[in-house]
């Protein structure tokens, strides 16, 4: 391609590399990253514009990038570079030395005109620059550099290795995520000489395997998306696909619901070129089976869709997305429920077989299954967990017996064949298994419930014996992997501590527990015999990861559909709150306390509190004397105290935390005149401890929501 000095051209460029079918789950992510990173690429080097528009393909067999508005040529630019100081580039004659030489050398402009340097500044900071007009980049270098770096930088898990044949006749080493055939670069219409992988670009690609097999010309850039459907019989963009997918699926589902994950959908759009839906069917015997194990043996083993009436029961017809398009399914259809037979037939023999053994005969083999080796066995753990359950239930006054039972089975189907086969099934399969076996309701409720919340945002156990087991259970692997080394470390947090920290902070805020936090993680301490646990997991690093992973939560609260600012959530949390169940009624107080009149004058005056008391050396009395206060204005503060005192004391007892932060409101007056009339910090010993004394009891009764002086 020409790089001469006529008028840049701007045109549309397209760069597609085509493979062998590469890995369906992160074609997605390789797509996005392909497009992005030779647009960036371009567009630093000024050769795409503030217009350009970018648009990424990706199929099974291709990435691509289409770029609007790109420069062949990009504009020439002014370099002002700083070189060296003066007395260094020149020696005693004004002749360049070796360093400056080496300096424009590297720089490129070795042979510029010394006369055209300029100097700048004075006496020893004067300094040399280059002031020249750089050459704009040129396309085709550009976008082979931009090629090369960006297929090294994909986010490939595993490399292929492999050799192509050269022109010359020679083997040459590659790899890749999968063996490259085809490459096309086109600039409009116009082919550029680059390469990459060992393969020139062309202009052709391949087309569908089966409904357009062989090679298709891209007549241009702009032209490439409409070149593949119409010829090619492919679909190029990846969103559209998927958008397709998405909407014939519900087209064929009629009035039944398609079950559609995301991460499916992105798979099966990652396995084919030119979609296309049809509905299939399995016997109807196989809906004995619990649709869970069904539903999840379509979606994870044969990717296929699942569907269920209005009310959520599985149906036995389901959907599948294949990569030929034909007016006679019949082969592929019936091939599909063929194949989809065995599959059901395996998760209906496992729940037979599961159900000829009730779970509490399995509690024993937990001990045959390592936890982890300093913390012992499942069964080991079981019982840890069982004594925490107890524990725990004996504080809420919740039937103990049903909490140990819980604890006793709720890990044991994971030795059963149905969750040895699909691990994502533990607890699911309890549940059922706890029901056939005329266990307790909420017992086999709990089976399942003990695992939630799963993840953000998740629901949360409805039984109180289920949440007394999920508090239970996250706070015994909390405690247990604390103590045995592996705290969470940077990004790193391989037991997902912070996600069992923030499930025990849903439950007990969103559940209104009213449940001492220091205490559980004691209670959960004292189940661990061995002494170096108890050493490493020491309950106030613990409180304090908990309290950190409750602040993150709290940001996402809102009142009115306003956030919980940083200084509100401090002022709460700084209390070390031992109960976290009332955190968004105190937050919500604060919010409206703040808007008073006087919520920034008491803020202030709590601040300055705080910082008084806490220089304080000698020991404080824990009362005032009435008989030492001297000055009116303490006097008063003390009378007013005393009479708002009984108010805070019974808004405090009912949580009527408005109410109680409202009432400190007849404490500003006096509070101001106390700091404009008495010097605290008085010669006078007695008289200082008192008004200490005074300051002290102000103090907590203004903080027993928040710390105030955190609004200041």
């Amino acid at each position: 391609m020409s790089t001469s000095n006529s008028k840049p051209q701007s045109a549309t460029l397209l760069i597609e590399v085509f493979t062998e079918e590469l890995p369906p789950k992160s074609l997605r992510r390789l797509g996005d990253a392909f497009s992005e990173g030779i647009f960036t690429a371009l567009k630093s080097a000024g050769l795409a514009t503030e217009g350009s528009k970018v648009t990424g393909f990706a199929t099974p067999r291709r990435l691509a990038v289409q770029i609007t508005d790109v420069l062949n040529q990009a504009p020439d630019y002014p370099v002002r570079e700083k070189l060296l100081p003066t007395s260094i580039a020149f020696d005693a004659e004004g002749k360049a030395t070796p360093p400056l030489l080496k300096k424009l050398g590297a720089l490129g402009y070795a042979d510029v005109d010394l006369a055209t340097l300029e100097k700048a500044g004075e006496g020893k900071n004067e300094a040399l620059y280059l002031n020249v007009i750089a050459k704009g980049a040129a396309l085709e270098q550009t976008a082979q550099t931009a090629l090369e770096q960006t297929l090294n930088k994909l986010p490939i898990a595993k490399m292929m290795h492999y050799q192509v044949l050269q022109k010359n006749g020679q083997l040459a080493d590659v790899q890749f995520a999968r063996p490259a055939h085809r490459i096309i670069a086109l600039h409009g219409s116009t082919i550029l000489n680059i390469s990459a992988l060992g393969i020139d670009a062309a202009n052709q690609t391949e087309g569908h395997r089966f409904l357009a097999p062989g090679n298709v010309t891209v007549s241009s850039a702009d032209q490439y998306e409409t070149d593949l459907q119409s010829k090619a019989k492919i679909i190029p963009s990846f969103n559209q696909r998927r958008a397709q997918i998405e909407a014939e699926l519900l087209k064929a589902a009629g009035d039944d619901l398609v079950l559609m994950p995301d991460s499916l959908l992105d798979e099966v759009t990652a396995l084919v070129e030119w979609p296309a839906i049809y509905e299939c069917h399995f016997d109807q015997e196989f809906l004995e089976v619990p649709q869970e194990c069904l539903i999840l043996t379509m979606q994870t083993n044969q990717k296929y869709f699942a569907l269920t009436d209005k009310q959520g029961k599985l149906r036995n017809r389901f959907l599948i997305v294949s990569n030929i398009e034909t007016n006679k399914p019949h082969a592929i259809i019936s091939g599909n429920e063929r194949v989809v037979r065995p599959r059901l037939s395996d998760a209906r023999f496992f729940f037979q077989q599961d159900q000829k053994r009730p779970l509490a005969s399995r509690v024993v083999d937990l001990g045959k299954v390592v936890y982890h080796n300093q913390l012992g066995n499942q069964l080991d753990r079981t019982k840890r967990v069982q004594g925490l359950a107890v524990g725990i239930a004996k504080k809420l006054n919740a039937d103990e017996k049903l909490a140990s039972r819980a604890a006793e089975i709720a890990k044991t189907d994971l030795l059963t064949d149905m969750v040895g086969e699909f691990p994502e099934l533990q607890g699911i399969m309890g549940r059922y298994y706890a029901n056939h076996d005329g266990e307790n309701a909420d017992v086999a409720s709990a089976c399942s419930e003990h695992y939630m919340p799963r993840f953000a945002g998740d629901a949360l156990p409805q039984t109180q014996t289920g949440t007394i087991l999920a508090i239970a259970d996250k706070l015994e692997t909390l405690v247990g992997i604390w103590g045995v080394g592996l705290a969470p470390t940077g990004d790193k947090d391989p037991y997902a501590l912070r996600r069992h920290a923030l499930g025990i902070c849903r439950l007990l805020l969103e559940k209104n527990l009213s449940l001492n936090l220091p205490e559980l993680i004691e209670l959960s301490r004292a189940q661990f015999p061995q002494a170096d646990v108890q050493e490493k997991a020491k309950a106030a690093d613990i409180y304090a990861f908990i309290i950190d992973r409750l602040r993150a939560y709290l940001r996402d609260q809102s009142v009115a559909g306003k956030a919980f600012t940083s200084a509100e959530i401090d002022a709460v949390l700084s209390q070390d709150p031992a109960q976290i169940n009332d955190l968004i009624e105190r937050l919500t107080a604060l919010r409206e306390f703040n808007a008073l009149a006087e919520a920034a004058q008491l803020a202030a005056a709590n601040k300055r509190i705080s910082n008084i008391l806490k220089k304080t050396t000698t020991a404080i009395p824990a009362t005032c004397s009435a008989k030492l206060l001297q000055i009116p204005a303490e006097a008063s503060l003390h009378q007013a105290l005393e009479a708002v005192t009984p108010t805070i004391n019974a808004a405090y007892e009912k949580r009527q935390f408005v109410e109680l932060l409202r009432s400190l409101v007849a404490l500003s007056g006096p509070i101001d005149q106390f700091f404009a009339d008495v010097m605290v910090m008085d010669p006078n010993p007695e008289l200082r401890d008192n008004r200490l004394a005074l300051l002290q009891q102000l103090h907590q009764k203004m903080n027993l929501i928040a710390d105030l002086g955190k609004l200041a």
